[in-house]
This record gives C-alpha cells, structure tokens and sequence, in this order.
C-alpha cells in the first residue's frame, strides 16, 4: 500500500484538529503526531494544552517548528497514521524565521519550497499522513502588509497540499465534508487565484 496523504482544512475552531485526531486513531492505528506550534503566550500555552489533552498519551510527539521534513521521516517509519499539526502555524514559523529572506518573493519561494520537502518526506513510507490548516483567507483583507502576505502564502501552502492529497476535508461547526469527491476539474491550464 503506497503512502495516502490527507487535508483537513477549516476556519478557527471549526472541529478540525478534533475531527483530524479521530479520523487518524481510526480502526486502532498507531499514530504519531508533529507538533509545530512554538509558545510566545499564555493564550498558545493554553491551546496546546488543549490539544495535549485530547490525545492518547501513547502518540509519540514530534516538535517542529522548522524544518517539519526530518521530523516527518522520523513520524512516517514509527507509526500507521501521522498527524501534522498545523499547516499554517509551520507556514508562519517559516515566514518569520529569523533566516526567513528579507525579500517577498524570496520567501514565499522559501516557504513553498519547505512544503515540497515535507510533502516528499510524507511520500517516503506506507503511513497515512494527515495534515491539519486553516482556511485563512474567507475574510476581510487585512489591514497591513504582513498579515496579507502571511494570508496568501497560507492559501498557496493549502493548494499546493491539497492537490496532492488523496483527500481534502473541509470542517465546519463540527461537521466534515470530503471536497475532492465533489470538486470540479478544469483539467489542465485551469488558473487557481
């Protein structure tokens, strides 16, 4: 069986790590789970240790808030199922590294780069990987500059996994709808904005 890859992408506190972590312990597999969130606040604290709660104490944890591909080859020769938690937060964690380029373009080529590299080590071997994001850009267009860079570089991040994954979920209030069972395809030459 070759590896299968799989997105679950929804707005803030949509059920989508929730939904994540069920649908990767399912039929009693072994799992391991990357972390990638890094604690500046009490507020982060406090959110991963919700989600340190929820799971099984028997998860090995991986840490990584950067270079995400090493831990995923680690992840993916230890466990049946891998979850890769957050998308978002390791593309944030790229985009403000303190060896992140200074130029716009450079870093966002930086950043997507970093997703074909832990994209190719979920690849390596036979467990499902399932990545955890966030649908960051169904509102308003932020007010400065950064934040505006950050929202399309996620959004470019989430096409980029998407269209190599199995399956997409898209959670919303609790409730998960696979997207690429009813996706239209333009086929090739199609233009994703």
């Amino acid at each position: 069986m070759a590896a299968s890859i799989v997105l679950v992408t929804g707005g803030a506190r949509s059920g989508k790590s929730t939904f994540a972590e069920r649908y990767a312990a399912q039929g009693g597999r072994k799992v391991a789970y990357i972390a990638t969130a890094q604690i500046y606040d009490e507020e982060m604290q406090e959110r991963v240790k919700l989600h340190q709660s929820r799971r099984p104490a028997g998860w090995p944890t991986f840490e990584a808030p950067y270079q995400a591909e090493q831990a995923m080859a680690q992840a993916v020769q230890c466990a049946e199922a891998v979850l890769f938690d957050c998308l978002t937060l390791y593309t944030s964690n790229l985009l403000l590294a303190p060896t992140a380029p200074a130029d716009r373009e450079e870093r966002r080529q930086a950043v997507l780069t970093a997703i074909d590299k832990l994209l190719a080590s979920a690849r390596q071997d036979q467990a499902e990987v399932i990545f955890v994001t966030n649908e960051v850009g169904a509102g308003i267009v932020p007010d400065n500059a950064l934040a505006r860079e950050y929202r399309d570089v996620a959004g470019l991040v989430n096409q980029k996994v998407a269209g190599v994954a199995d399956e997409v979920y898209l959670v919303v209030s609790g409730l998960a709808v696979e997207l690429k069972k009813i996706a239209v395809s333009l086929g090739e030459g199609e233009h994703n904005g």
